[in-house]
């Protein structure tokens, strides 16, 4: 198949394209061409700018394509933008969207599809945008019979990830649990998840191009792999042979301490996320996510030491400044539960 990856550069779509490569299709990425990647096999290159919407529409009109991957479609302008510049030259158009596109609570757990309705706060902007684009795309397929196909991706860690962690501090977790600091967890790290790992998730991408069946249909695709959130830095500590030393601070008061940072911990992820995969896996059979935790944290070591070895100053000097305020709440619940 010629397929098009809008991004092909992130985390995620990254590795679609390898599986892409490494299945034989012809692969075309379109992006601003400001990031090289070394992949398995020739990818052509489109260089430009999809906010600008009119450049962007009339050169992919001109294009043709076998599936089109749009790895980064954040609001519903993207989407209608997506939609505007394929609808008449690609024979399926794969979005990206992501679980924060459920209303929480779930209505279903271990989630499936059929049970949960869309997001529908605007007060968190990531998880409504991703909802909005699928209720636009749920009135193109509706109306017009569009061979759109939806993939929701849970939390995906993979080379070039920049997530990791409560505070997204990545390399920092390393460093600083080789220093034997504190690392914050939020709530008491006991929330269900299953973290998945960018190979993984490529096979549903891939596996659904070309399969009828899967047009006019949603599917989240993750690990079923049950963990806890506090597993993850466990994890680290038993691929780095340190245990880790860590503090536990309620969602609520990392939100209100840094809403930007930490408004998705209290929104989203104090919720379980575990996920069924038998809709993939109806479309797509062979679809597992063979790589575990322990696996994954393994590959994510190895890339931070070799290419992404640096700490954030601001974030290590935050977690520093919470638990400094957590080892003072602490005192004081020592003072009051003795009575003083």
């Amino acid at each position: 198949m010629d397929v098009l990856v809008l991004g092909g550069t992130g985390v995620i779509s990254r590795a679609i394209v390898n599986l892409l490569l490494e299945k034989e299709h012809k692969v075309t990425v379109f992006n601003r061409g400001s990031r090289t990647l070394s992949f398995v096999g020739p990818v052509r290159q489109i260089t430009g700018d999809r906010s600008n919407r009119s450049d962007f529409e009339s050169r992919m009109r001109k294009e043709s394509f076998d599936a089109v991957i749009d790895m980064i479609c954040f609001n519903e302008a993207d989407a209608r933008s997506t939609v505007a510049a394929f609808k008449n030259n690609s024979a399926q158009i794969v979005f990206c969207s992501s679980v924060a596109a459920y209303k929480r609570p779930y209505n279903s757990v271990p989630t499936v599809e059929s049970a949960e309705s869309l997001y529908d706060d605007p007060s968190f902007s990531y998880a409504f945008d991703k909802a909005q684009v699928e209720r636009y795309l749920q009135e193109e397929i509706d109306s017009r019979q569009l061979p759109v196909t939806i993939i929701r991706p849970s939390l995906t860690y993979g080379p070039g990830a920049g997530n990791i962690g409560v505070l997204r501090q990545n390399f920092g977790i390393i460093d600083r649990i080789r220093k034997q600091k504190p690392l914050v967890m939020f709530g008491d790290g006991s929330t269900p998840w299953s973290f998945t790992f960018t190979p993984d998730l490529a096979k549903a991408f891939v596996g659904i191009l070309g399969n009828p069946q899967t047009y006019g249909q949603a599917y989240h695709a993750c690990s079923e792999q049950r963990c806890r959130w506090e597993d993850l830095y466990l994890e680290f500590g038993r691929v780095l042979g340190i245990e880790p030393h860590i503090i536990h601070i309620p969602s609520e008061l990392l939100c209100i301490a840094n809403p930007d940072l930490f408004s998705h911990l209290y929104l989203e992820k104090t919720f379980s996320g575990l996920f069924d995969n038998s809709k993939i896996r109806s479309a797509v059979p062979d679809f597992t996510c063979n790589i575990s935790l322990h696996e994954g944290i393994k590959i994510m070591v190895d890339w931070f030491e070799q290419e992404a070895n640096q700490v954030d100053p601001e974030k290590d000097a935050l977690e520093d400044r919470l638990v400094e305020l957590h080892a003072g709440w602490k005192s004081q619940m020592k003072v009051l539960s003795a009575g003083i």
